[in-house]
């Protein structure tokens, strides 16, 4: 199981694919998790990301959109954040001074015994529980290209790092 950061799923609705590796990789992760050859898990917390950046640049309809398709998303499980997230979360801050939301991402991979964390993010770099591999340097090549390339933005629009947790 890996843990999916909310990045991943934002980079492919706002950005195009021709300004960086990164875009690809994250499209191409989802790719694998709505094929079903990536198990893969991401807190609550990654809708409220995902659609308050999509409010943000494309507008409130969009979101609401890709919120609901979001939460449909094939394959993917969505995790709870309670009580025990939350205190581990706390501690993440405490001993690396990463931003909350961050700290919470974490603490929910490590409440659910995932080890491994994708990621854009360079808070992540802080916490010494974590591998950096960062998704825009491409070093996911199993992730390669998938016939149904067109899946995830048919998925989602309407319109127009791997991280290892010990």
């Amino acid at each position: 199981m890996i843990y999916v950061d909310a990045n991943v799923f934002i980079y492919p609705i706002i950005y195009d694919e021709t300004i960086g590796r990164r875009v690809l990789n994250a499209k191409n992760i989802l790719i694998k998790i709505a094929e079903g050859t990536l198990k893969s898990a991401t807190a609550s917390l990654t809708w409220d990301e995902l659609t308050w950046i999509v409010r943000k640049t494309l507008g409130m309809k969009v979101a609401i959109d890709v919120g609901k398709k979001f939460l449909e998303f094939p394959n993917l499980k969505i995790l709870s954040i309670d009580e025990k997230v939350i205190k581990e979360a706390q501690k993440l801050v405490e001993s690396y001074n990463v931003k909350p939301r961050d700290a919470i991402h974490v603490g929910c991979a490590i409440k659910n015994n995932i080890k491994e964390i994708f990621s854009d993010d360079p808070d992540f770099d802080r916490i010494k529980k974590n591998k950096k591999n960062w998704i825009r340097n491409g070093l996911m090549q199993y992730l390669c290209s998938s016939s149904k390339d067109s899946i995830i933005f048919t998925f989602f629009m309407t319109t127009s790092s791997l991280y290892t947790l010990h």
